[in-house]
């Protein structure tokens, strides 16, 4: 099985690195042409994967594996400010202690990332539950 990342059950002792906060787009698998969804935060990496699965994390030689391993392609990543990074942090740890149900176009590696952007501050409007359409 290609590398997904190490499993998300919590979060790590320190708050992450917010300031450095990136929503990365990169190609999708098999027949999606919508691509797939990651929150950078600093050093690390998030995102969802499978049916009904609990989050994956990685960090930067994690997600060059990742990439590398299952064919994917950086399509394009936008920087966006989170003004309370607490809160971020909660909402990923709230997230990381269950598993996700993805629900097609309502409930998938966008509205992940959206709501932990949405806990943080930010006014980021993800438009799409299609990725590549945001560059």
């Amino acid at each position: 099985m290609a590398y997904l990342g190490e499993r998300m059950y919590s979060c790590f002792s320190t708050l992450f690195n917010w300031t450095q906060t990136h929503i990365v787009v990169v190609s999708g698998s098999g027949p999606n042409a919508c691509g797939h969804t990651i929150l950078n935060a600093g050093q690390f990496y998030f995102h969802i994967d499978g049916f009904r699965e609990y989050p994956w994390y990685f960090s930067e030689s994690g997600y060059r594996r990742y990439l590398k391993e299952n064919g994917k392609k950086e399509l394009f990543r936008r920087r966006v400010r989170v003004t309370n990074p607490s809160r971020a942090q909660e909402k990923l740890e709230e997230l990381s202690a269950d598993k996700w149900t993805w629900g097609g176009a309502v409930h998938n590696c966008v509205t992940y990332v959206e709501e932990i952007l949405k806990a943080g501050g930010s006014d980021e409007s993800l438009f799409s539950n299609c990725p590549v359409r945001w560059k």
